[in-house]
Parts: C-alpha cells; sequence; structure tokens
C-alpha cells in the first residue's frame, strides 16, 4: 500500500512542528482529512482515526469552553488508534491537555497560519497526488514552452538525444527513458520522473548524464501534466503521415486521452524543433486557432472564386 510520511507533507506544505518531531515517521494512507466536529462532543462510533485531523477555528473555539476533565477525556479518545497526527490551522495554539495526550502516543502536532478549507484542500490534494496509482511507461517527458510533451519510439530511434537538444535550447527535463505517470482527474495525466532517474539521462556513446548539474536548476522539473504525445517513427515510403493535421489521434494514457501525432525521423529532419512547432501548433489550437481550418477556407474561398471566374468567362463569351 502507497503511503506518505508526516515528514513529506511539513516539507511540502511548509508546517510547523509544534511538538513530537521525534514522530515525523509516521504514515498516512487516506487522502481524505478529519475535522473532529461530532467527536468534541463525546461521538466516536465512526472516528476516522486512520486520517489526519485537523483543528480550525470552530474545533478550537469548542475546546476552550470545555472543562479539564472534558479535554482529557475527549483527547484520549482522539489519540486512540493510529491517528497520523493533528494540524492546528489559523496560528491557533494547540491546548496543552492535547500535546501532552498526544506526545505520549507517539503523535506529532503541527500548526499553521493558514486558514482551515485552504489547508484541508492544499493537504488533500498533495495526499491525493503521492497516494496516486502510477504506471510505468517508456518514452522522454520534457516540459516545451510549459507543455507536458512525451517523446515515444521505438528503442534507437532517437528518444533521449532528441529531448537533450530540446533541454539546450531551454526547455525542461521531467524523466528520461521510464516515466511513472498517474491520473490526476478525469481529464488529467501527470508524469514524474522515478526516484533513482531524476534528473539523469542515458545518451548512448556517452552514458548517464545528470542534467541539473549540466544546465541548471532550470532544466528539470519535477513533475507535469501530460498534454501531447510525439510518437516518432522511421520514415518509409510505404508509411502514410497526416500531411494537413486533419486526422487528430489519441493515446490513453492512465485512462486519460492525450493528443497524439506521429513524426517521421529521417536524416537531415531536425526533430526538436519540429516538436518546438508541434508544442506550439497544439496550444494555438485550444486557445481557437486551428491551421488546418484556416488552410480548408482558404481553399473553400479560393474554388468559389474559381467558380465565379469561369461563370462569369462563359458568360462574356456568349
Amino acid at each position: 500500500m502507497t503511503v506518505v510520511s508526516i515528514k513529506d507533507i511539513v516539507n511540502q506544505l511548509q508546517l510547523n512542528v509544534y511538538s513530537g518531531e521525534n514522530f515525523l515517521d509516521n504514515t498516512v494512507d487516506s487522502s481524505e482529512i478529519s475535522r473532529p466536529g461530532l467527536e468534541l462532543t463525546g461521538y466516536f462510533n465512526y472516528y476516522p482515526h486512520d486520517r489526519i485531523q485537523l483543528l480550525g477555528r470552530k474545533e478550537v473555539t469548542f475546546i476552550e469552553k470545555m472543562t479539564d476533565e472534558e479535554k482529557q477525556i475527549i483527547f484520549k479518545s482522539l489519540c486512540k488508534g493510529n491517528v497520523p497526527c493533528f494540524v492546528i490551522a489559523r496560528g491557533y495554539k494547540p491546548p496543552k491537555e492535547l500535546v501532552d495526550i498526544a506526545t505520549s502516543q507517539k503523535i506529532p502536532i503541527l500548526d499553521s497560519t493558514i486558514s482551515t478549507s485552504r489547508l484541508s484542500g492544499m493537504m488533500s490534494n498533495f495526499l491525493e497526488d503521492q497516494l496516486a496509482e502510477r504506471t510505468s511507461i517508456h518514452g522522454v517527458l520534457v516540459e516545451v514552452y510549459g507543455l507536458g510533451v512525451l517523446i515515444q519510439g521505438s528503442s534507437g530511434i532517437g528518444k533521449s538525444e532528441t529531448g537533450l537538444e530540446l533541454i539546450k535550447k531551454g526547455h525542461r527535463l521531467i524523466a528520461d527513458d521510464r516515466v511513472d505517470i498517474y491520473q490526476q482527474d478525469d481529464q488529467t495525466v501527470v508524469g514524474e520522473a522515478p526516484k533513482i532517474l531524476e534528473h539523469l539521462m542515458e545518451i548512448r556513446g556517452v552514458g548517464i548524464i545528470d542534467v541539473m548539474n549540466l544546465f541548471g536548476v532550470s532544466s528539470v522539473r519535477h513533475h507535469t501534466q501530460i498534454s501531447l504525445v510525439v510518437n516518432l517513427m522511421e520514415w518509409t515510403q510505404d508509411n502514410n503521415f497526416d500531411r494537413l493535421g486533419s486526422a487528430p489521434e489519441s493515446i490513453l494514457l492512465a485512462n486519460v486521452p492525450v493528443p497524439k501525432i506521429n513524426i517521421p525521423v529521417s536524416t537531415g529532419r531536425n526533430v526538436a524543433i519540429i516538436i518546438e512547432v508541434a508544442a506550439m501548433n497544439f496550444r494555438a489550437r485550444t486557445l481557437g486557432y486551428d491551421a488546418t481550418k484556416k488552410f480548408e477556407d482558404n481553399l473553400a474561398q479560393l474554388i468559389e472564386f474559381n467558380s465565379d471566374k469561369s461563370a462569369q468567362d462563359k458568360g462574356g463569351h456568349s
């Protein structure tokens, strides 16, 4: 089962560790956040003790009205089971009784000045990304003009070399050779590098290179949404490639359809420049400009003009 450590949550969301710094290795396996409202009244029948427990203004102000004895009873029940951590929002100070009991149960308490709803959303989004099921696929993932482009093709066709040339042009590497992908929502698939391959590329004849070390920190990125798949194919006379862009294809990645184009590879073709243009053209289409439709409109106008001119010529001769 995939889990996320509290330490990763602290580092990613820049939360403050109020107490229990030695317990940050606790893990959570659910992206849902619990706000223990009914539990503070003593109702624990459906207490989700395996989730992060978030206390905001309503919870803290309610606790302030409780007696010391009530606090002891409620907090002991709150800390039963495998509670990953408590998080206090809006800069409120955790009750001393909760700190003491949580510490005895090896549960860290985190705090933040961020509003409760925003903090809940941030933690939930981070956990959903980290806990999402990953699938590994073959290819090179680069960010071209802010667009995630997955370069695929048969072994030895030049995917890594093309990716390297794009990096030299100022674009960014996400992953080389193996890309871990996961579904973020119904329309979004995200790609990232496996930990062991982060920032690394394999170039035949050279070996393994560290892209961040050679080209700087701006040449890499941890993850990106995959918006376009570019499939590199050996050019042969038997292959019929789309010349007008009027036959769009797509490919399923983590159950999300992603637009795909096939680019023929042959001696003398600068594939990196073609991918740059493909990315710009794809973005123009998403913004409503379609060069293929423009060509078709021009063609229709030309046919109509020639038809009218032909009719006029026939009328003049008669």
